[in-house]
């Protein structure tokens, strides 16, 4: 019987053994938190931790980097695909936009004249 799992979303690598092993520097990961690509969870002290998870979306960030995208675009990808994996788990969207009801459409008046 092996050692049991750990959470893979559990942050437990400070932000230099993230960025080794994610292959990038501290300064790229500290710019797409800055930029909302990526949210490490902190200690009391605030210290950056990263999971599995974490470093699973700074892989997909790369992949997408490698294929044109800028980091808006990035944004919106990432913002969607968790969407989609929040409506397939069942979870209510937390997007606002997702909620917001639609706008009625105007009935058209015939013309006088």
């Amino acid at each position: 019987m092996g050692a049991p799992r750990p959470d893979d979303a559990r942050g437990v690598f400070g932000i230099s053994v993230a960025a080794e092993l994610a292959g990038l520097g501290a300064q790229t990961l500290r710019l797409y938190e800055a930029r909302g690509l990526l949210e490490p969870a902190r200690t009391e002290g605030g210290t950056r931790r990263y999971s599995v998870n974490d470093l699973d979306r700074l892989r997909r960030i790369s992949d997408l980097l490698a294929a044109g995208l800028n980091l808006a675009g990035i944004r919106m990808v990432l913002d969607l695909q968790d969407e989609n994996s929040e409506l397939r788990e069942g979870d209510p969207p937390t997007r606002q936009s997702a909620q917001a009801p639609q706008p009625r459409r105007r009935s058209r008046r015939p013309e006088q004249g």
